[in-house]
């Protein structure tokens, strides 16, 4: 293979422009000879700064940036982002809520006396939502047994998915899963995506109203 040299010391398999170093070569192929010595490094030719060797006739040290056309240190002109801090746990409120039920127009249910929420932690990688059971091998971490007779045993899952998204999925329960005020349920195996505010309707009369952690 034919080599040509570079005006910098280099040697090239390019006969127009240095391979190495970019340098208009001014030869040919009958010019090439011999590998041409690469071109030491003056003894001495460190960098102000760190001390770092400079490479070759390079402006800038590898190392720490020296400028050693102008003798200066580069100025940092990008606004760096403020750290930020590890995002805590989501949480859900639960309630009893008298406006989904008035929707379900269950005969022979009474809306409960006691309304009081509920607020639990949404724990990766997954809350199962439903009614446990002894007999079903049932134990959901938002147990529903004793508050909403409408809920299914296994009613629904919420999975934080790895985009940092928690999801929604009915696992084909009785008397499905809202979202918000849709007027159609989830579909059995249908995930949907929420986001902080989001309101999930299960049973007859609860609602899960989602909360990202604060600076999420």
């Amino acid at each position: 293979m034919s080599s040509y040299p570079c005006p910098n010391g280099h040697v090239s398999a390019e006969a127009d422009y240095c391979d190495t170093c970019g340098a208009k070569i001014d030869g040919s192929s009958s010019a090439a000879a011999s590998p041409a010595p690469a071109v030491a490094t003056p003894k001495g030719e460190e960098c102000p700064n760190c001390a770092t060797p400079r490479a070759g006739q390079a402006r800038f040290c590898e190392d720490c940036g020296y400028d050693y056309t102008s003798g200066k240190m580069p100025q940092l002109t990008e606004v760096l982002p403020e750290p930020v801090a590890p995002v805590g746990e989501w949480t859900a409120t639960l309630i009893a809520d008298a406006a989904y039920f008035a929707l379900n127009e269950v005969d022979g249910v009474t809306f409960p006396a006691d309304t009081g929420e509920r607020i639990v932690t949404l724990a990766p990688p997954q809350v199962r939502i439903g009614r446990k059971s002894t007999t079903k091998g049932t134990s959901p971490e938002i147990d529903l047994a004793d508050t909403d007779p409408g809920a299914s045993h296994n009613h629904a899952l919420l999975t934080l998915n790895t985009d940092g998204v928690w999801l929604v999925t009915d696992l084909g329960s009785t008397n499905g899963t809202y979202i918000n005020e849709e007027d159609l349920p989830l579909s059995a195996g249908q995930s949907r995506a929420l986001k902080d505010g989001d309101q999930v309707h299960v049973g007859v009369w609860t609602t899960l109203t989602l909360h990202a952690p604060p600076g999420a």
